[in-house]
C-alpha cells in the first residue's frame, strides 16, 4: 500500500494526475475520431506546425492560444504557396513545410537567451502543472467536449456515408475542418503535459488500442479514455520510481499498451486457426 499511495501524498503528483485525467478524457473521445477519419498524419503534422507559434508565443509572453492561432495560420499559407509551385505535390508541400515550421520552432526554444522552462514545450513537464493551468484545461476540455457532443450526429453522418451526408444538408467541409480545430485545441490543452514530440502518443494510442477491442465506437470511446487514464496513471508510477521524464514515460506506457494488446490479439488469432487446423486433421 505504501507502494501505491506514497507518489500521491505529493502536491505536484496530485495536479499531474489531475491534468491527465482531463486530457486523457478529451483525447480518448477525440482520438477515436481522429483514428476513424484517418486523421493521425494530420494530427502529427498539426502538432508541431502549432510548435513555433507557441514558442513565439512564449517568448513574447502572449496567449500560447494565440501563438497556436498564427502557427497554423502561417502553416496553412504556407503550404498554400508551396503546393502552387509547379512539380511539387501537396505531401511534398506539407512535408517541406511541418519540417522547416518545426526546425525553426526547435531553434527557437533551444537558443541561450530562451527563457527557462520554455524545452518543456518540446518534451512537456506533467509535474510542473500549477492550479491555473488545472482550471484553464478543465475549462477548455469542457468546450471542447460540448463541441463534439453536438458535432456527433454530423460526424457519423459522413464518416459512415459522405454522398448521403451532403443529402441530409451537411456540409463534410466545414465539419471536418471544425474537428481539425478540435485537434488543436486538445493539442494545446495537452502540448503542457507531454510536450510537442510526445502529444501524438495520447491522441492516437489510446484510441488505437481501443478499436483492437471494441467494435462499436461509444465503447471503443469509452474504452480509449480508460486506457488514457491507466496509461497516464502508470507512466507517473513508472517516472516516481525509475527516475524517469514523466511526459515520456507515459508515452511509452501508453504505446506499450497498443503493442501488447496487437501482439495479444496476434496470438490469440494464431491460436484458433491452430485448433481449426487441429479439428480439421482430427475429422479427417
Amino acid at each position: 500500500m505504501h507502494v501505491l499511495l506514497d507518489p500521491w501524498q505529493h502536491g505536484f503528483m496530485q495536479r499531474a494526475v489531475l491534468e491527465l485525467t482531463l486530457v486523457s478524457v478529451l483525447t480518448g473521445v477525440l482520438g477515436c475520431w481522429i483514428v476513424f477519419y484517418e486523421l493521425s498524419y494530420s494530427a502529427e503534422s498539426l502538432a508541431h506546425a502549432l510548435f513555433p507559434g507557441l514558442v513565439g508565443a512564449t517568448l513574447l509572453g502572449l496567449p500560447l492560444l494565440l501563438g497556436a492561432f498564427f502557427g497554423i495560420a502561417a502553416a496553412a499559407l504556407a503550404i498554400a504557396l508551396a503546393a502552387a509551385i509547379p512539380g511539387i505535390g501537396r505531401d511534398t508541400a506539407v512535408a517541406v513545410v511541418i519540417t522547416t515550421l518545426f526546425g525553426l520552432g526547435v531553434l527557437l526554444a533551444l537558443t541561450p537567451s530562451a527563457p527557462p522552462g520554455i524545452q518543456s514545450l518540446l518534451f512537456g513537464d506533467p509535474l510542473a502543472i500549477t492550479r491555473r493551468d488545472l482550471a484553464v484545461a478543465a475549462a477548455v476540455c469542457l468546450f471542447a467536449l460540448v463541441a463534439l457532443a453536438a458535432l456527433h450526429r454530423a460526424l457519423l453522418a459522413i464518416g459512415f456515408d459522405r454522398r448521403s451526408a451532403r443529402a441530409l444538408g451537411l456540409r463534410p467541409v466545414y465539419v471536418e475542418l471544425a474537428l481539425i480545430a478540435l485537434v488543436a485545441v486538445a493539442i494545446l490543452v495537452a502540448v503542457q503535459a507531454l510536450g510537442n514530440l510526445l502529444v501524438v502518443a495520447i491522441l492516437i494510442a489510446p484510441a488505437a488500442t481501443a478499436r483492437l477491442l471494441a467494435r462499436r465506437l461509444p465503447t471503443m470511446m469509452a474504452l480509449a479514455v480508460a486506457i488514457a487514464v491507466a496509461g497516464s496513471v502508470g507512466g507517473l508510477y513508472l517516472s516516481y520510481y525509475a527516475g524517469l521524464a514523466a511526459g515520456a514515460s507515459i508515452a511509452l506506457v501508453l504505446v506499450g499498451a497498443y503493442f501488447s494488446v496487437f501482439a495479444a490479439g496476434g496470438l490469440a488469432g494464431r491460436g484458433r486457426r491452430g485448433a481449426k487446423m487441429r479439428a480439421a486433421t482430427i475429422s479427417a
